[in-house]
């Protein structure tokens, strides 16, 4: 808890709830900022799969985040190039503890994503925005560029929206940014956009704590595996899950036509 950054638990802790906290710069970036984000996610890559299930993130106030803060920006203009390295490093490895974060992200987005707050959706598992967001890698318009987010973006969206998009800055709605893959579901107001989000929070929490892990985690190994490479490591890991006692309740309470253990539901 900070005034830049809150992190509320629910559901026993299993579900977090990541708030960025500077809704008068519209969520915008700062060094602190960064680092305190960075240590939440590396935090939730150390707790158990039972204790902690799906992160939400989300930004207070009327915009999701405006990318990075101008005056930390204009402070970085003073520094030397190796000052700015490691200044850009900190935001990258920021960017990494999300996205290598063990359980799902659901990023919620209203208002505006726009330069590192495009970077956030990229890491993000499931993006849900309002239909009234705008996005926009808008760093051009500023003489600089989205460098430090290119990696995950282009994971996410494909070289061919990257290069029709990083160059000249354009803003665009929800509807695009669903099209070219960086948004999954767009809704109409505040109202939807939560109930949304807390549709796909109870989509986790139905299934398999280490399943879910699994599941997120192997869209990563197989990446950059060739054919037959990719064939044995998912024999593998199927295998081993297999006989994990979880699948076993699984599959038990499917033919007990039961809710699993896992849900802490009695009811069918």
């Amino acid at each position: 808890m900070s005034e830049r950054l809150k992190v509320e638990r629910s559901g026993g802790g299993a579900v977090a709830r990541v708030w960025l906290t500077r809704p008068t710069v519209h969520n915008a970036f700062d060094a602190t900022l960064i680092a305190e984000l960075r240590a939440a996610f590396a935090g939730f890559a150390r707790e158990e799969p039972t204790a902690l299930r799906v992160v939400v993130l989300g930004g207070e106030g009327p915009t999701f985040s405006a990318g990075a803060d101008i005056g930390w920006m204009r402070a970085a203009m003073q520094l030397d190039v190796e000052a700015n390295e490691q200044d850009a490093m900190a935001m990258a490895e920021m960017f990494d503890a999300i996205d290598t974060c063990p359980v799902p992200v659901i990023a919620r987005v209203q208002g505006a994503a726009l330069g590192g707050g495009m970077g956030l959706c990229a890491v993000a598992d499931v993006v849900i925005a309002e239909s009234g967001a705008r996005f926009g890698f808008t760093e051009t318009r500023l003489g600089i560029l989205p460098a430090v987010i290119a990696p995950f973006v282009i994971a996410k969206i494909g070289e061919t929206h990257a290069r029709a998009l990083f160059p000249g800055g354009r803003r665009f709605d929800a509807v695009r940014a669903q099209r070219i893959g960086l948004v999954h579901d767009v809704v109409e107001g505040p109202e939807a956009l939560d109930l949304a989000v807390d549709a796909v929070v109870a989509d986790v929490l139905a299934s398999g704590p280490t399943a879910v892990r699994a599941a997120k985690a192997i869209v990563r190994e197989v990446r950059g595996l060739g054919h037959g490479s990719s064939k044995w490591h998912t024999a593998r890991v199927i295998a081993r899950q297999r006989v994990t006692e979880e699948a076993r309740e699984g599959f038990a309470a499917f033919t007990e036509k039961r809710a699993p253990g896992w849900t802490g539901d009695p009811e069918p």
